[in-house]
């Protein structure tokens, strides 16, 4: 290996933070070839997750770091939504049995890297394809990584989409009632967007509900609610505005 070489490989890796990923892709277009690669690896300098997919001996990549390198080097757009994304924002907090679950959504027709799936992150991974377009997400900065993640409005939304079968609807009654700032005019576009009844009208239900004052600033004529009624759980209470049956916990929650 040449000085040359370690200067650049050294100049590259500065780049980011400790436990960040390195691509092969982004590391050859870089000026680091695949033969060098070959050699970083083979003098343990760099280890693989799989075939080029890297990162520092002596390093340990998170989750959180993997998502920002990922994006960051080809491209990609994948982002952590739901309650884990409410969680980052300082929106929630959810008790989870056993593993923590994070929530990762794809744009649609994008699949998920196969290394991704396979190494242990230290939680468990819930793989979702996105139901929007691009708005509704921001980064985070997470042990100096930027990671993209739901706004509130989009997450929250998401959560719903995932309830009851990940989450208790009650309990997202609950984090709703701290949700005072969400802005009209992305919720606007979100639910517009939207294809499902289910989380619409769990949605709006919730938000009047609460009593939010930005509530009354959605176009309720833009958002296509179906028609018939839905019901989300056995035995529960049938609400006639929105023609929805909810659980009684949350119905009858004060």
């Amino acid at each position: 290996m040449t000085t040359t070489g370690q200067t650049k490989i050294n100049s590259l890796l500065q780049k980011f933070p400790p436990g960040a990923l390195y691509f092969g892709s982004w590391l050859n277009q870089n000026g680091i070839s695949y033969s060098l690669q070959r050699h970083y690896r083979n003098s343990q300098w760099l280890m693989a997750i799989d075939d080029g997919v890297m990162y520092r001996t002596g390093e340990k990549p998170t989750l959180f770091s993997a998502l920002s390198c990922y994006n960051s080097q080809l491209g990609k757009k994948l982002h952590i939504g739901a309650v884990p994304a409410l969680e980052m924002r300082g929106l929630a907090h959810y008790v989870p049995l056993g593993r923590q679950t994070i929530v990762i959504y794809s744009p649609r027709g994008e699949w998920f890297p196969k290394w991704f799936s396979e190494y242990d992150w230290g939680v468990d991974i819930l793989k979702k394809s996105s139901e929007y377009s691009e708005e509704g997400i921001s980064t985070v900065n997470e042990n100096n990584f930027e990671v993209a993640v739901s706004l509130p409005e989009r997450a929250f939304l998401e959560s719903l989409d995932l309830a009851p079968k990940y989450y208790n609807l009650t309990d997202l009654y609950q984090i709703m009632e701290m949700l005072n700032g969400l802005r009209p005019k992305l919720l606007q576009q979100l639910l517009e967007e939207n294809s499902s009844v289910k989380v619409k009208r769990l949605f709006l239900y919730m938000a009047e509900k609460a009593g939010h004052s930005w509530f009354h600033d959605l176009n309720m004529d833009r958002i296509d609610l179906g028609k018939g009624k839905r019901s989300n759980v056995k035995n529960g209470v049938y609400d006639p505005k929105y023609q929805i049956t909810l659980p009684r916990d949350l119905a009858y929650y004060e």
